[in-house]
């Protein structure tokens, strides 16, 4: 039986710059290249979601809303993907179900087709809300694993997490390989054993950190994978994903064939080149993040959590202490019910296990966030929790976790957030800004009325009311 094409989903526009550019380029960097992007035939062009919201408002004055509306105009061929944190939607907290319905609704209304949703504990109870909005508005979901490695995490967990993610109503699965452990030999194993119990498509997102990214793509592929992500060459590799130019190459001539144009994307590429040369000279793109960084397969640790203990032990002067925190890490993991590494567990992980070896003494200090896994807080983890750590850090308040879906517990919200940003509201949309990012929102809905206005929003005094509302 034939194999279909191989679809290419680009994400330079999302998560390249993110992970290589702390989400920096601004949307006029973006718009001039959109019309040959246009006419690529790309499966989707991911462009919205992730950090992009937060990044917009807060470093570029950029509305995210705004972003996605010139985006939609510009791609009339292509379908506008974006990423979704469950029931956290774009921010670090569950919100309401309202919110997340709204916020749905809102991304769909303004131009995107796909939403990938996942939650950082693959609790599919975070998910359902948005799965079922989607449906509602006649959105593509798609659900994605987190993918990790540990105890818990065998072929049959995968499988019966796919299973019942296709019970759920969503359109296609999403293997998230976050922190690049995903090996080429076990990509072949886990989509093929995903191919011979679903009938969802298949798509598989990995990073190049620890550099089997293409390997495994490849692999993935001859198991049966539909889809892979890609970034145009200029910004792929390193903590961003295989290039979209060498993986059309690679399957050029084969079954597999994508049957897009080389000539397309080295145009592509040649617009891309000048911002990433201007990215390593002002050191917006360092070159730490571009090389292989062969420790996230050593340790199992993203490396953006490794970077992040290094400066954590580097503030307290106890770099010294780097390979205990190392194996302090996988024994935490294990006491907090064994999570996949991916933002915010993996903060969360990653800054108990420094506490433990700074202060000589396991949990002697818990932080709010371990506490708040331990009461169920973030939802179900795969496996349960070390009794006596539970016992240590929560005492008597272990009484008072919970066991329901998060969001159970949170009431309505959006009528709430409408009477308290009023004042600043020029669009529907700017209440959902509000919701996620409050004070990042306010800040920028000032900027924005001081630009309206002619007021100098770079001299305008924000701190002290000079914007006007």
């Amino acid at each position: 039986m034939a194999k279909k094409p191989l679809k290419i989903t680009e994400t330079v526009l999302r998560d390249a710059h993110q992970s290589l550019m702390a989400t920096r380029l601004t949307t006029e960097q973006m718009l001039p290249i959109i019309d040959k992007m246009d006419k690529v035939g790309y499966h989707a062009v991911e462009c919205w979601g992730g950090a992009t919201f937060d990044a917009s408002m807060r470093f570029l004055k950029e509305d995210p809303w705004e972003r996605l509306r010139k985006f939609r105009d510009g791609f009339k061929n292509t379908k506008l993907q974006m990423l979704f944190r469950g029931q956290n939607i774009l921010g670090y907290t569950h919100y309401a179900d309202d919110v997340v319905e709204y916020f749905v609704q809102k991304s769909i209304a303004n131009g995107i087709d796909i939403i990938r949703i996942f939650d950082c504990l693959n609790d599919l109870r975070n998910l359902k809300t948005c799965v079922d909005a989607c449906k509602k508005e006649k959105g593509h979901s798609q659900i994605a694993l987190s993918y990790t490695l540990g105890e818990a995490y065998t072929l049959d967990y995968w499988v019966d997490i796919a299973k019942r993610i296709e019970d759920m109503g969503a359109d296609s699965i999403c293997i998230k390989d976050m922190a690049g452990l995903l090996v080429p030999y076990e990509a072949e194993r886990l989509v093929g054993a995903l191919k011979e119990n679903v009938d969802l498509p298949i798509e598989l997102h990995t990073h190049y950190t620890s550099g089997v990214a293409s390997m495994s793509c490849l692999k993935a592929v001859e198991a049966g994978c539909d889809i892979i992500d890609t970034a145009i060459s200029p910004l792929a590799l390193g903590t961003s994903q295989p290039a979209t130019e060498v993986m059309v190459e690679t399957f050029r001539g084969t079954e597999y064939d994508t049957g897009l144009d080389q000539n397309l994307l080295a145009e592509i590429a040649e617009y891309f080149t000048p911002i990433r040369e201007e990215a390593l000279q002002s050191g917006l793109l360092s070159t730490k993040v571009l090389g292989v960084n062969i420790n996230t397969l050593r340790y199992q640790v993203p490396g953006g959590m490794l970077s992040n203990m290094v400066s954590q032990l580097k503030e307290q002067n106890a770099e010294d202490k780097f390979e205990e925190v190392l194996q302090e890490i996988p024994r935490v993991r294990k006491d907090l019910g064994e999570p996949p590494l991916v933002t915010p567990s993996s903060q969360i992980v990653g800054t108990q296990a420094v506490l433990n070896v700074l202060m000589g003494e396991r949990y002697k200090v818990a932080t709010k966030e371990t506490k708040g896994i331990l009461l169920g807080q973030y939802g179900q983890t795969v496996k349960p929790f070390n009794p006596e750590v539970v016992e240590k850090v929560l005492g008597d308040e272990a009484k008072n976790a919970i066991t329901c879906r998060p969001a159970d517990l949170i009431e309505p919200q959006l009528e709430k957030l409408e009477s308290e940003m009023k004042e600043y509201k020029q669009q529907d949309e700017d209440v959902l800004s509000y919701a996620l990012f409050p004070k990042q929102a306010i800040d920028f809905f000032k900027y924005r009325a001081a630009q309206q206005i002619g007021v100098d929003p770079e001299v305008a005094d924000m701190k002290n009311g000079a914007y006007p509302v």
